[in-house]
């Protein structure tokens, strides 16, 4: 099965507040303040390098000329702390004109003091490597070459290395080796940073994704539990309303207001009648949030709303003893649900749902007998944005049904059948999923008469 049959379920026609929250991060990756603190201490490095080399080492240094960038520097922060707030986020190409000054300051510096030559040469690469984790790719390039301009200008045009006596005159072979161990160490400790920063950034937002599936279920459940509580309370009004009724057409019998009384009491029996749908539950327990069900039951409400007419579906059941009694999980409903909906798009003729348990573990296994999956992306699903369909669906859909899945202790698989299709096993261990026992238990435990339903 194409690994974009695990890219269905994460569009939407309006977009999830997780996803708002995503992309507005992504137009605003850092605090100003941030910025403005990290400047605040190289100035008050480059004030101390100047004051150890110039007065207590002695080295004779332009200060004068070093001063003005750091005065600069002075000058830019001082004047963004107070144009703008503290909580101020920075767009992504403020961002990088901020750190372009940036280079451009230490260039200026390294300029004064004996160029590549200089020990803190290397820190030019700071401001790219900032860059790395916050900016996109194309502006972190484009700060590289800034950068890497930088050294080469650096590497021929300077002021000599300050030094006692005459100075210092190095190989241009050695300086060849500086320039090309920056070049070069730009080149690795950007492109690690980035990639680093790349897959938290990309994580961070498949979370965000998962949270709000999870929410949009934890919702839908609360609704139904909402409806079911108003059905149950509704019951005893209701039953006093028809009794009422009942009574006033005895009374009044064939009078003038027997076509009403009827009315009245037709529309009393459908009112009972979709409180009784509303109502029907498993198991209807006292302050009992979800309601418990044979896991059969639950994969059947799972897979449901993803059934498809031109797809045969059947749900097999292979277990031995007795079926485990579920809590109705938002978690397990969202990622089975996933999981089936996806097999129903790519099955060319059928899906098949699995039960198995023992003593000791609870097996789903959700199969079809479409292409099964790519090889290449098979040990790899599970991940966030694994899919080979471009330009729809962001790959979030397995991630998803994988971490909600795991959420409630489970742990899934990905097969490629013998006989064609792809497999995905969920497994549990009973102790974990199976509360039937327990329900017995706190049933004991409550008075016959409150145990009265209606």
């Amino acid at each position: 099965m194409p690994s974009s049959f695990w890219s269905a379920g994460e569009s939407d026609e309006r977009e999830s507040p997780a996803a708002s929250l995503t992309k507005a991060a992504a137009g605003a990756p850092l605090r100003l303040r941030t910025l403005v603190l990290l400047r605040w201490l190289a100035i008050g490095g480059q004030v101390g390098a100047l004051i150890v080399v110039s007065a207590v080492l002695g080295f004779p240094l332009p200060v004068p000329a070093i001063v003005i960038p750091v005065l600069a520097s002075v000058l830019v922060n001082i004047v963004l702390q107070l144009v703008y707030p503290a909580s101020k986020r920075l767009t992504e190409r403020e961002a990088y004109l901020y750190l372009a000054y940036d280079v451009l300051q230490l260039a200026a510096l390294l300029y004064l003091t004996g160029g590549l030559q200089n020990p803190f040469s290397f820190l030019i690469l700071v401001p790219v490597t900032i860059s790395a984790t916050i900016l996109e790719l194309g502006l972190t390039i484009g700060l590289g070459a800034l950068a890497l301009a930088c050294i080469t200008i650096l590497s021929i045009f300077h002021l000599p290395l300050p030094w006692r006596g005459d100075p210092v005159d190095f190989d241009p072979v050695y300086l060849l080796g500086i320039w090309a161990s920056l070049a070069l160490g730009m080149v690795f400790i950007v492109t690690y940073a980035w990639r680093v920063a790349a897959e938290a950034r990309r994580l961070s937002s498949a979370v965000a994704a998962t949270q709000d599936a999870l929410a949009k279920e934890q919702q839908l459940s609360a609704l139904g539990a909402l409806a079911a509580a108003a059905a149950h309370e509704l019951g005893t009004p209701l039953a006093t309303i028809a009794i009422v009724a009942g009574e006033l057409a005895d009374e009044l019998g064939d009078g003038p207001h027997a076509d009403d009384i009827e009315i009245l009491q037709s529309q009393t029996r459908r009112c009972r009648e979709i409180l009784s749908r509303l109502s029907r539950r498993p198991e209807d327990m006292r302050d009992t949030t979800f309601s418990i069900l044979p896991l059969t039951a639950l994969v059947e409400a799972a897979a449901a709303p993803h059934i498809r007419r031109h797809v045969r579906f059947s749900l097999e059941i292979a277990g031995s003893g007795p079926e485990p009694q579920v809590k109705r999980s938002a978690e397990i409903i969202h990622g089975i649900g996933n999981l089936v909906e996806n097999a129903m798009r790519y099955a060319a003729d059928q899906v098949v749902i699995v039960a198995d348990w023992d003593a000791d573990e609870v097996v789903v296994a959700v199969s079809d007998d479409g292409p099964g999956f790519p090889i290449e992306v098979l040990e790899s699903l599970g991940e966030p944005y694994v899919t080979t369909r471009t330009g729809e669906g962001l790959g979030l859909g397995v991630f998803i049904a994988k971490t909600l899945l795991e959420h409630s202790g489970g742990r899934i698989s990905f097969f490629n059948r013998v006989d064609g299709g792809a497999e995905v096993a969920i497994r549990w261990p009973r102790r974990i999923l199976d509360v039937g026992n327990a329900v017995v238990a706190a049933a004991a435990t409550i008075p016959t008469e409150s145990r009265e339903v209606r």
